[in-house]
């Protein structure tokens, strides 16, 4: 498996593995990133500044992704780690990890002093692993993601 930076030819493919990471997990349809307008155009959604997107590949396959943007309506030093999703195929075998570890870098070199995440209780795999990689939860939204249905928020101090 290989970790990347996006190209534009992985818009259609990314989008289907992601969506169908939300239904397996039972994510709601609504208040979530499946309604998320960028799910269709992910590279074009991080073409910004001070934003990354990387996909992680095995045989020229998207087995999932996931990236640095700085937190919507929220403080410039703020940034969110986002639409992080692999397929079952890609679980438990160190490329979350990895991941996070290349958008904390990416985040860090840009300046950004705290990473914000949003999850779903179920989705208890990736708090551990957040959890292991020091973030920690706190009991309020931050920004203007438009997940309302996201319950879970954690923080991670880049500094």
């Amino acid at each position: 498996m290989r970790i990347r930076p996006i190209d534009i030819k992985d818009n259609r493919e990314l989008s289907i593995v992601i969506r169908s990471v939300l239904i397996e997990m039972g994510v709601p349809k609504t208040g979530t990133a499946y309604e998320d307008e960028e799910l269709d155009a992910m590279y074009e959604a991080y073409l910004g500044p001070r934003t990354v997107y990387y996909v992680v590949t095995k045989e020229k396959k998207i087995l999932g992704g996931g990236g640095i943007a700085p937190l919507k309506d929220g403080d410039p030093s703020v940034c969110e780690l986002q639409k992080m999703y692999f397929l079952p195929k890609a679980r438990g075998k160190g490329f979350g990890q990895k991941l996070i570890d290349a958008c904390i870098n990416f985040a860090k070199s840009n300046d950004f002093k705290l990473c914000y995440i949003e999850t779903m209780p179920n989705m208890e795999a990736a708090q551990r692993l957040y959890k292991k990689l020091g973030f920690n939860y706190i009991d309020h939204p931050m920004g203007n993601t438009g997940h309302c249905s996201c319950p879970i928020w954690m923080t991670k101090s880049l500094i």
